[in-house]
């Protein structure tokens, strides 16, 4: 590793804490802004016959230079909720969900029109002359337009995940139930699922009890005013009341019910009620709560594990394989199971130790996960360098030498072959 090769495992998590705040809160009084959230993109549609503005929001670690691709997660009211999710990922991306880009989508212009479900010309017994009903036009869109645009212009994946609250919540649902393949993961925050007489829950009813949803994962939320009058209303009472003021709520719990007695139909779902937020700032609570239950398999597992030097080379070995693998069947395509720096840092970390074997494996996984880094062969020549082995040493050196034009590789490598 080229700098900092001898810090400490936890040394080396607490500074990239340090790091990642320092960088986040830097400033000069030129600036305007403390931060600046998703540089905004476009295109045309011929479907929308518009067009529509994107939001992309770049993960921590993104190196245009790099060859590295991310999952990709669509937000609806990209202008509205892409801070939300940027700073959730800011805080929990890497221990709870992977790094991913972010694509907020704006829906500022003909919101209802492209995220209803189905035409209605009256709500709760007034006229409605707003357009709408043009769901499925819009879910054209993102399939045939919008997806290819960025899987052509920005480095994705096919791993996608939705996001929609209110209106958008309905859109959700409605491409999950009607469209399970264009997503992995469906977040649907406070879903309006009243909309025209319950249409989607009544639909739903056949869908879900035919259809097999087989690794697609849902979360759904509900906010905590079951009933804008009625102070009296809450969760155990909720489904007795038949007012239109509480519509909203019982669609929410009865599609709730459905998805449970639906089990067998594969789809992995969480449903969370919010006592104390109403329906303008559940959203905040449902992205932090919907993402780590969307991604509770990401999360790193037997960290004790690895701090502790009493593990054997073998049960190391078989925590990391079988990561890789879970990470495989999820993402459907091969992942590192751990960042770079960190295979790096345990094995400096077990080499200081005088733990040879261990230290040697972690600097080999390195290499078998990130092998066009110069930076693993690197540290693998230094472990040899180290352990009297020149000739693997010089080996290894002229490897990372050969993978970049630092100066550094450079020297180093006429060194060794000078000793």
């Amino acid at each position: 590793m080229k700098s900092n090769r001898n810090l400490r495992l936890l040394v080396y998590i607490g500074c990239c804490v340090i790091l990642h705040f320092s960088g986040v809160s830097q400033n000069t009084n030129q600036q305007k802004y403390l931060e600046k959230t998703g540089i905004l993109d476009s295109l045309y549609s011929e479907l929308l016959s518009e067009y529509r503005k994107i939001y992309i929001q770049f993960p921590a670690d993104y190196n245009p230079k790099a060859n590295k691709k991310y999952p990709v997660v669509y937000i609806l009211d990209g202008e509205v909720l892409l801070p939300t999710v940027k700073n959730f990922q800011n805080f929990y991306s890497g221990g709870f969900t992977p790094e991913m880009i972010l694509v907020g989508i704006s829906n500022a212009m003909h919101r209802t029109r492209d995220l209803t479900t189905s035409e209605i010309t009256e709500k709760y017994g007034n006229s409605f002359p707003e357009e709408n009903g043009q769901a499925e036009n819009f879910t054209a869109f993102l399939e045939e337009e919008l997806f290819t645009f960025i899987d052509q212009k920005y480095p994705v994946t096919t791993y996608r995940t939705l996001i929609g609250h209110s209106y958008g919540g309905l859109f959700t649902l409605n491409t999950l139930v009607k469209h399970p393949d264009l997503f992995t993961n469906y977040l649907a925050i406070d879903p309006s699922l009243d909309w025209d007489a319950q249409k989607l829950l009544k639909e739903s009813k056949v869908k879900l009890a035919q259809n097999n949803y087989a690794g697609k994962n849902l979360f759904m939320s509900l906010n905590g005013q079951l009933d804008m009058q009625n102070p009296n209303i809450n969760l155990e009472n909720v489904m007795q009341d038949t007012t239109n003021f509480t519509v909203f709520a019982r669609s929410n719990i009865e599609f709730s019910n459905l998805l449970k007695e639906n089990a067998a139909n594969g789809l992995t779902y969480h449903w969370k009620f919010y006592p104390r937020d109403i329906h303008g700032t559940v959203a905040f609570p449902s992205i932090m709560d919907g993402l780590i239950a969307l991604f509770d398999w990401f999360q790193m597992e037997n960290t004790a594990k690895f701090n502790s030097p009493d593990t054997s080379v073998e049960e190391l070995s078989n925590i990391i394989n079988h990561r890789a693998k879970k990470l495989e069947n999820h993402f459907g395509y091969q992942v590192p199971p751990y960042p770079e720096e960190l295979l790096n840092a345990l094995g400096y970390m077990s080499l200081d130790m005088e733990q040879l074997i261990k230290s040697k494996m972690f600097f080999e996984f390195g290499i078998e996960f990130f092998p066009d880094s110069p930076n693993v062969y690197d540290s693998i020549s230094e472990f040899y360098e180290r352990t009297g082995d020149d000739e693997n040493a010089i080996q290894f050196a002229e490897k990372a030498n050969s993978l970049s034009n630092d100066d550094y590789f450079k020297e180093r490598l006429q060194k060794l072959k000078q000793q």
